[in-house]
């Protein structure tokens, strides 16, 4: 808290009051899920970093909605009702969330579309990687390995997209369709994934291998979770070798399947880049300035990130050498080997 010393004139006693509370707002974090680690793991703690360093008097509330719609619309009025001037929304249910954006705006509580974004309800900004981009680039790059493996065409791939309600899922599977309709292979089938559920997806891909069997020679998996699944389904039917399976998030469960050449390819997008953005957003609205924005989508005032996509050949530089990961982390006794191949270790 700012204390005020000293002889000031009155003009500069109301500036030092408004700087002063504008500097100590209460700003809301709001994830979907814990579906994915990245959340706890990387958005929030890569946000209240930013935050420390932007506005250390600013009051933050982090709360994860565990894939609820009910839950995160109980968590955003609590929110606006604790005095929050700024909520950084990932939705659960992307349709649904522009209700909230209604009532914030109601309110005069500025709302950032964080990940994924809202539709239907023009939000303040959006802030988030390139999800379209994203759905391409995994698919572009498996069409690009089974053309160089020798897999002719007509050749066909599973399809696993993310969440129904997530409309960043929507631009993830509209980018892989833009790729795979482009391409000389078929799909063979395709699964929206509820709640990005991994076991649900590893559920429907134990499914389509039943149906498909050898004729799937590879599979477009929308993230890490759904992509994990599916290998979990494919090593319970015996499957030997593997055909390709992409992914999205760069964990490091995933990252240690490629390292292990289980898991085709990922994207390297760290959170914290995202996080930090939001912040810098968040400074500008609470200082009643306009953020700048790159790009608009949905009529909202955007700024989107362009990731990498990491297969064996680059992990060493994308995901080491530029420290999103260590191999301390990532290499334990199980993957030791296949590290040290890899030139990862020593």
């Amino acid at each position: 808290m700012t204390r005020l010393t000293g002889l000031l004139s009155t003009s500069a006693v109301c500036a030092a009051f408004i700087a002063t509370a504008a500097s100590a707002q209460t700003v809301a974090f709001l994830m979907p899920d814990q579906a994915s680690t990245r959340y706890e793991e990387h958005d929030w703690p890569g946000f209240e970093a930013k935050m420390a360093g932007l506005c250390a008097d600013c009051t933050l509330v982090y709360q994860n909605a565990n894939g609820d719609v009910a839950l995160q619309q109980q968590q955003f009025n609590s929110v606006i009702a604790q005095g929050a001037k700024v909520i950084v929304l990932d939705p659960v249910d992307s349709a649904a969330a522009a209700g909230l954006v209604e009532i914030a705006h109601s309110q005069d509580v500025k709302v950032i579309a964080y990940d994924r974004p809202i539709p239907d309800k023009v939000a303040d900004f959006y802030v988030s990687f390139d999800n379209e981009g994203i759905g391409y680039a995994i698919a572009q790059s498996l069409v690009e390995h089974l053309k160089a493996s020798g897999v002719p065409d007509g050749a066909g791939v599973l399809q696993i997209n993310g969440s129904p309600t997530d409309a960043a899922a929507g631009l993830i599977r509209d980018g892989i369709d833009r790729a795979l309709d482009a391409s000389p292979y078929k799909t063979l089938s395709e699964f929206d994934t509820p709640d990005w559920a991994p076991p649900k997806a590893q559920e429907w891909a134990a499914g389509q291998i039943t149906r498909f069997g050898g004729d799937i020679k590879g599979i477009v998996a929308a993230n890490d979770g759904t992509g994990g699944g599916a290998i979990a389904a494919l090593k319970a039917a015996g499957a030997d070798p593997l055909p390709p399976v992409t992914g999205n998030d760069a964990t490091i469960a995933a990252l240690q399947l490629i390292i292990a050449g289980d898991q085709y390819n990922t994207i390297s997008k760290p959170s914290e880049i995202v996080a930090a953005a939001a912040a810098e957003v968040v400074v500008k609205l609470l200082a009643g300035e306009t953020p700048q924005a790159t790009t608009t989508l949905y009529d909202t005032p955007s700024q989107l990130f362009v990731p990498a996509v990491v297969t064996q050949a680059n992990i060493k530089e994308l995901i080491f050498d530029a420290g999103i990961q260590t191999s301390a982390e990532v290499c334990t006794a199980e993957y030791a080997d296949a590290c040290a191949a890899l030139g990862i270790t020593q």
